[in-house]
């Protein structure tokens, strides 16, 4: 059974963490905590699985980063492992991950994220991770954002569910 202040703070982090030297101590004072309480709570809370992860998500248009890419790889599966592995080491790979492959139409089973400032930086960048991955005899395909959707976290329970620190017992 969760109780009313971890909903509290779950509604309190969903939409983000203040940007400030201690987000936890603000977090904290608005539900009536102490800084290493919201910690721990929110640690039982993710080891729970009532929140699947934190982190940060990095608005790249904002820092210059107009071009994207979502790069697709058909890798022999005993292999897939070790190349997500050796790729995500990369400096300019945001996100690297495996799916299942879909037929002949959709034979690609590792995907990776390379943002770039343009697309001729992009080009250059899967160019390099190709050759020091040697990856040249894998099919792959290079899928270039057209638009930006909205950037945001799981949202849990939506604005005025009624769960507040006015509302505990």
């Amino acid at each position: 059974m969760i109780e009313a202040i971890d909903l509290e703070l779950i509604v309190a982090v969903q939409e983000g963490l203040p940007i400030a030297s201690r987000p936890y101590a603000l977090i904290a004072e608005q539900l009536d905590l102490d800084e290493a309480e919201v910690i721990a709570r929110l640690s039982k809370l993710k080891q729970q699985g009532l929140i699947k992860r934190l982190g940060v998500i990095v608005k790249h248009r904002r820092l210059g980063y107009q071009s994207n890419a979502m790069v697709v790889f058909n890798i022999p599966d005993p292999l897939v492992s070790k190349v997500g592995q050796r790729i995500s080491q990369f400096h300019f790979i945001n996100l690297c991950y495996q799916r299942p492959r879909h037929g002949e139409q959709w034979p690609y089973n590792l995907f990776c994220m390379i943002h770039g400032k343009s697309s001729e930086k992009v080009l250059q960048q899967l160019s390099y991770l190709i050759e020091n991955c040697a990856l040249e005899n894998y099919a792959h395909d290079i899928l270039f954002s057209r638009r930006c959707f909205k950037q945001r976290g799981a949202l849990y329970f939506p604005r005025g569910s009624g769960f507040s620190h006015e509302n505990r017992d």
